[in-house]
């Protein structure tokens, strides 16, 4: 039988009998479908009824049912190969029960397998600037970082535990001039300050469609108990980045202040990203998954599109 081709060249598994569920198939998790071989069936968890004609024409079977509600997850167990688990932890709270119930829900039969974990580059709190690998240790400096930290255990005990090959993706900044609030346009028409050269911090980024391109290498190739980091290879500070985005958009670049007048400027949201700094290295990225991307430096990714 022959292999099936995508975008990311040839996948070593027969497609015929394969069903990939996207839980939080927002912009990235659409991307991801958009990404699949046309002859894998896609599903997707949603909890809002209105979605379902949208998610239908784009080729992907609608399935109703809320993390929130273990009730309505009963469905799940055994429906799936491969699952894509991006939903993100709730707003408040130590862990991730949304997570503990959808796994729960995937063992009840034979569980899929593979899940790909999206988490965030933030679970590593500040590391000065220093670049940073895998490998290193996990310090979240913030409740929202900690619950990721926490859905990250569970995905890593239920792999060990069910036989499941679970990978987990560290995600920096996403961004794209496609996606709703995808790109620094709107922030810098606000006038958003951002920090002076001295106490500025590095950040990372990746594209929304290089991010889904790693969903996907990531669901075939990705290894088990295996850690990524979908980081693209720039190497910029945050208000180097903003300069970057204005020059690009002919927008004024944006005042710069001190840590100290952010702190009594900005919103304690907008603040911690500014608190932590560090550089990723994305070498696993595209030695182990094969991911090439599309666009490695944001220039190129800014410039797309409208």
């Amino acid at each position: 039988m022959p292999v099936l081709t995508s975008p990311l060249g040839a996948l070593p598994m027969r497609f015929r009998r394969q069903r990939v569920l996207i839980i939080g198939c927002g912009d990235v998790g659409q991307r991801a479908a958009a990404a699949l071989p046309a002859r894998v069936r896609v599903l997707a968890l949603t909890s809002t009824p209105g979605r379902r004609a949208e998610l239908r024409a784009r080729g992907i079977t609608p399935l109703l049912g809320n993390l929130d509600d273990r009730a309505t997850l009963h469905r799940l167990a055994g429906l799936a190969t491969r699952v894509l688990h991006l939903a993100p932890p709730p707003g408040e709270g130590k862990g991730d029960p949304r997570t503990h119930a959808l796994l729960s829900a995937l063992r009840r039969r034979t569980p899929p397998a593979a899940l790909v974990y999206g988490s965030t580059s933030g679970v590593y709190g500040d590391c000065a600037g220093e670049w940073v690998a895998e490998t290193r240790p996990l310090r979240a400096g913030t409740p929202r970082a900690q619950r990721r930290v926490a859905a990250e255990r569970l995905v890593r005990f239920h792999g060990r535990s069910s036989g499941m090959r679970t990978s987990i993706l560290r995600i920096p900044g996403i961004y794209a001039p496609d996606r709703e609030g995808g790109t620094p346009r709107e922030r810098l028409q606000r006038g958003t300050p951002v920090l002076r050269a001295e106490d500025d911090v590095y950040t990372n980024h990746i594209h929304a469609d290089d991010l889904a391109r790693a969903c996907v290498a990531a669901l075939w190739r990705g290894a088990a108990q295996r850690v990524y980091h979908a980081s693209d290879d720039t190497q910029l500070k945050m208000g180097d980045y903003f300069d970057l985005a204005a020059r690009l958009y002919g927008l004024p670049q944006p005042r710069r202040i001190s840590r100290q007048e952010a702190k009594e400027q900005l919103s304690p949201m907008l603040l911690s990203f500014m608190s932590e700094s560090r550089r990723m290295d994305n070498t696993r990225l595209k030695r182990e998954l094969r991911v090439v991307l599309r666009y490695p430096q944001v220039t190129g990714g800014l410039r797309q599109g409208p």
